[in-house]
């Protein structure tokens, strides 16, 4: 009998029909993802939104792309598939959202060594949450099975966001000036970055995710998986009420490569590290990897996701529209002239 292609695949180390279950597998979460403008359903050569007309004046599309990095490798050892899709939604449409913009869809990428479809619904599930409570739609993606090139039992994982903001409304940093008060927000933990170095310090292994921390109140493993916050919903509800002059998503680079990014040529953002939200976590990887301050700030958040600049006199107002939209802020330091960067005090 005459083998067939798809037998010849498999033999390869590609399982089709794998493929095809996971499609089926991950059809309810996407379908939680449906918002306006959505055109069509997964399994085209293309997704599909609609644009609403008349809804901007002078519309600017905003896009943003990136992955979870090494901190899939605790997915791995834990054997827990379904909160790691959140990081990858949240590392793209926070970003987004710093921009002042909308984040209306999403596209991720799953390379793996082997096509399980239970995983892979896993993984989508999370990527679902996270649209969902960004408020964006899943309209498509993509599973590559890659035999040879990955481990069986591994897989990365990245994603694709489109936003869109009023032009005259984007978050550009040309308000922004000596005076403005900056309002710092809380992470959830250590996000998404970091994790090389986390990994090192702790040595993690089966044996060292398992370990239980009092001070955590949970596992090291329960604690470095908790999903990266998504904040867009709370940014859109305050740039709604008050005008938004900069923004910094603390990610990879820390305080020290982030900050900046927001500031004007002369501009120093000034931050009292007792004012930011500090979690245990930062204190346990510093004590137990010997690692000096500044290195802390220059890797991790700190505890602290977001910093925001607004006019002085709106910065408690800025504060109570966030902690209204379940975050946690609080000003954290101003801006002032100077050379521009930096400084924790």
């Amino acid at each position: 009998m005459e083998k067939s292609f798809s037998d010849s695949y498999a033999a390869a180390g590609v399982d089709v029909t794998a493929g095809y279950e996971s499609v089926e597998l991950i059809k309810s979460h996407v379908k939680r993802t449906n918002i306006p403008g959505v055109m069509g359903g997964i399994g085209g050569f293309g997704g599909m939104f609609e644009l609403a007309a008349n809804e901007y004046k002078n519309p600017v599309l905003v896009s943003g792309t990136d992955g979870v990095g090494t901190k899939v490798k605790l997915a791995f050892l834990m054997d827990k598939h379904d909160t790691i899709g959140i990081d990858c939604v949240a590392m793209c449409v926070n970003d987004v959202a710093c921009s002042g913009a909308k984040p209306l869809f999403f596209l991720d990428y799953i390379a793996c060594g082997k096509n399980y479809p239970q995983k892979i619904e896993q993984i989508v599930k999370g990527v679902a949450e996270g649209c969902v409570q960004s408020g964006c739609a899943l309209v498509g993606g993509e599973t590559a099975e890659h035999p040879g090139l990955m481990p069986v039992d591994e897989y990365d994982l990245a994603g694709f966001t489109v936003g869109i903001g009023e032009k005259d409304k984007l978050v550009s940093g040309e308000h922004l000036a000596p005076g403005n008060a900056l309002i710092g927000v809380a992470s959830s933990g250590v996000h998404s970055n970091g994790f090389s170095l986390v990994r090192k310090v702790f040595d993690i292994n089966s044996d060292t995710i398992a370990v239980h921390y009092d001070e955590l109140g949970k596992t090291l493993g329960e604690e470095l998986l908790t999903p990266t916050r998504i904040y867009v919903k709370p940014l859109l509800a305050l740039m709604d009420e008050v005008r938004v002059n900069a923004i910094s998503h603390i990610t990879g680079g820390g305080f020290y490569e982030n900050v900046p990014r927001m500031l004007n040529d002369d501009t120093l953002a000034v931050i009292e590290k007792d004012k930011c939200f500090k979690l245990p976590i930062f204190d346990l990887i510093q004590a137990t990897g010997n690692i000096p301050e500044r290195d802390m700030y220059n890797t991790f958040n700190m505890g602290t996701g977001l910093v925001i600049a607004v006019d002085a006199d709106k910065a408690d107002r800025a504060v109570r529209i966030l902690n209204a939209a379940g975050e946690q802020a609080a000003v954290i330091g101003e801006v002032k002239a100077g050379e521009k960067g930096v400084e924790l005090c």
